[in-house]
């Protein structure tokens, strides 16, 4: 390919001035047999460089990123590519690329991200990775990768993002896998063939987030009591291993329910049913078979059964467990089939054949349904839905956002309906009635600034939450913008709209709605708004849902310092979540109606300032509370806080009336807080007042 690469410029050097980077590339587009959409039609050579041509982005007319994801390109990568020095982001992902990772590519040292998710790459993950001391993500998923991982990859200390699952990797994680990448935030090894025991210092991954992805190997042993090292929200999946013995009862292992260690018949004690022998507890094996109850290879004299007795047993148990097994995958695959596609876009949702094909796991009526057995009903909530089921799983669907909790989904039905879909993922098969009890309180209530939850389903693989559709996007963007989108700043009465919009959805919460609830996870990102800049409080209750249908929701769960203390700076840069929580949350159990006037105290000062719950002062950090009290203390003037779009516009009584508002809600003691009520009456009486 370095030939090519030569006459191509032996050939156009008398004619063009196109650079080196340039004739590379031109290379990479010869490795390319198919361009469908004829992305790379203006990669040409009678161009002066490759800056201008689809994907490409440069700096100081060097080529720093390639990004073509979701273009069906169909070829193989060319060695020729370690020839662009000055490389930091590599996006291909979804594409039909084939062959193997070039090891020149590994070769540029400033490669920050690359990302060939959703191809056809083969072969082993070269040695060569750990050459990458600037790498921070490495996302290989949904290849055919093979092998062992490279014992250099624990030379990748900024490593932040691993995912490699769904390939063919085997054997064992290499040692220092836990100390050696100390940074990672995301891991995901899942559907692998990896073996071997999960090594202790995985315990040292102590910034990790959301769902640490383990599931669907070949693992061996006990699990190692440090995993519960790993913060508390994470929630980990150890599905479908060989693991075995008693699951640890401690940290982030503590409270989790069945479904994250579902598949590991060696596996005793809570939260699975099996509890575990003395021996077993004592010693942290397994028992010799999960299949019989502890005491059933000791008849009443204390003489074992014979050998052949213990494995006529085990063999006719083997073969009947098989065969349910067998009978469920069958009917689970005719009736649903769910994409577990990571795309951000075009997402489909299909369903792999008719409800009739398994009637046998279905009661006709539903009051009458076992909570272990599907439901496989679309179940519309206070009125009739224009759609059903089919439509729904056929549907073009666009990843909106992903949290612990779950992926939203933006859905655009065949006729143009557009809806909101929650995915909460799958598992907790065992609490149907109460997930309905609760989905259908949450769906009785209507409010203008509650978004309004239309239908649910529930089924072994999949539990979903279907919402309106509110097409303006999150409070976050509104106030902040998102990369790529044109960027319009709220005026000062928009915001008093929002403001006043938020106060009145949970003063309906708090005071009107059947069980008076409360939010408990207020912030700007579930806060939507509407075609006409109504805020619609959403997510709620998803917490309590997450929980019921088996996903350990991303809530917080460590001591959270005040907002003054100086371990708040490191509390809150590891859990970034955690910005609009009050300070008591983590003290006790129950939420209050307090903790959302907190919550709605940090966001009016967030739109009060223009600023992130994190503001950088120096060469340090500090939650916004604090800056605001200092600013107080130091009397500095209304411009210093003031978001400087608000500047031209803003009338400074209001926004003054509305600071106080916002430092009494976030006042340390709930006692001192108003009550929501209040709130809403106090911008009730100022926006009267100065109409």
């Amino acid at each position: 390919m370095l030939f090519l690469v030569l006459a191509l410029l032996s050939f156009h050097g008398v004619v063009t001035c196109l650079n080196n980077e340039g004739y590379a590339l031109l290379s990479f587009k010869q490795s390319i047999y198919e361009d469908p959409q004829g992305f790379l039609s203006n990669w040409i050579s009678s161009a002066d460089n490759p800056c201008s041509w689809n994907g490409i982005t440069c700096k100081e007319q060097r080529v720093v990123s390639i990004a073509i994801p979701n273009k069906k390109l169909y070829g193989f990568l060319p060695s020729v590519l370690g020839s662009l020095f000055d490389l930091h982001h590599v996006n291909l992902r979804n594409n039909k690329l084939f062959g193997a990772l070039p090891v020149e590519l590994l070769r540029v040292q400033g490669l920050q991200s690359l990302v060939l998710s959703g191809n056809s790459l083969s072969e082993a993950l070269p040695n060569e990775i750990g050459m990458l001391k600037y790498l921070q993500t490495l996302d290989l998923s949904e290849n055919f990768f093979n092998g062992s991982l490279p014992s250099s990859i624990v030379q990748c200390k900024r490593l932040r993002i691993l995912d490699i699952g769904r390939n063919n990797f085997t054997g064992s994680l290499p040692n220092g896998f836990g100390t050696g990448l100390v940074s990672l935030e995301k891991l995901d090894l899942s559907f692998n063939r990896f073996n071997g025991s999960i090594p202790w210092e995985f315990g040292n991954l102590s910034i990790l987030q959301g769902t640490v992805d383990l599931s669907h190997n070949l693992f061996t042993g006990s699990i190692p009591a440090s995993l519960g090292k790993l913060p508390e929200k994470v929630y980990i999946d150890l599905t479908y291993n060989n693991l075995s013995g008693p699951i640890p009862q401690n940290g982030a292992l503590m409270n989790r329910g069945p479904t994250a260690f579902v598949g590991n018949p060696g596996l005793c004690g809570p939260p699975l049913k099996n509890p575990c022998s003395t021996d077993t507890a004592d010693a942290g094996s397994p028992s010799l078979n999960p299949f019989l109850p502890n005491n059933s290879t000791v008849n009443e004299s204390g003489r074992g059964l014979s050998k052949g007795a213990v494995i006529a047993i085990i063999v006719s148990d083997i073969v009947g467990v098989c065969l349910v097994g067998l009978l469920f995958s069958y009917c689970f695959s005719r009736v649903f089939s769910f994409g577990n596609n990571k795309n951000d876009h075009d997402h489909g949702f299909e369903k792999g054949g008719k409800e009739e094909d398994c009637l046998c796991f279905r009661k006709v009526e539903s009051e009458t349904l076992s909570e272990n057995l599907e439901q496989y009903d679309l179940v519309p909530l206070g009125t009739r839905l224009a759609f059903d089921l089919d439509e729904l799983l056929k549907a073009s669907a666009f990843v909106l956002g992903k949290s612990g909790i779950g992926i939203m989904y933006k859905v655009v039905l065949d006729d143009g309906l557009t809806l909101a879909v929650r995915r909460l993922g799958e598992g907790g098969s065992q609490r149907f009635k109460e997930f309905r009890t609760e989905v259908e309180a949450i769906g009785k209530l209507r409010h203008p600034n509650i978004v309004t939850l239309g239908a649910y389903y529930w089924s072994l693989d999949e539990k979903l939450l279907i919402y309106d559709y509110i097409p303006n996007g999150s409070l976050a963007t509104a106030l902040h913008g998102k990369a790529g989108m044109a960027f319009a700043p709220l005026s000062w009465p928009l915001r008093l709209k929002i403001i006043k919009g938020i106060a009145r959805g949970l003063v309906y919460l708090h005071e009107f709605s059947p069980k008076k609830y409360v939010h408990g996870d207020l912030k700007p990102n579930n806060i939507l708004i509407d075609e006409n800049m109504e805020p619609q409080i959403s997510d709620f209750g998803l917490g309590r849902l997450a929980d019921i249908a088996g996903r350990s929701p991303t809530m917080q769960s460590d001591r959270m310092p005040s907002a003054s203390s100086e371990a708040a700076t490191v509390y809150y840069s590891k859990n970034p979540g955690s910005f609009y929580q009050a300070p008591e949350a983590l003290k006790e159990v129950k939420p209050s109606q307090k903790w959302d006037v907190y919550s709605y105290g940090v966001i009016l000062l967030e739109m009060i300032t223009g600023r992130s719950p994190v503001v950088r002062v120096g060469n340090s950090e500090m939650h916004l509370v604090r800056w605001i009290q200092l600013c107080i203390e130091d009397k500095k003037s209304l411009s210093d806080v003031l978001d400087p779009y608000l500047v031209t516009d803003a009338d400074e009584e209001e926004i003054i009336a509305v600071l106080k508002i916002s430092i009494a809600c976030v006042h340390s003691s709930p006692e001192r807080r108003p009550i929501m009520r209040h709130v809403f009456d106090a911008l009730e009486r100022l926006i009267i007042s100065t109409d």
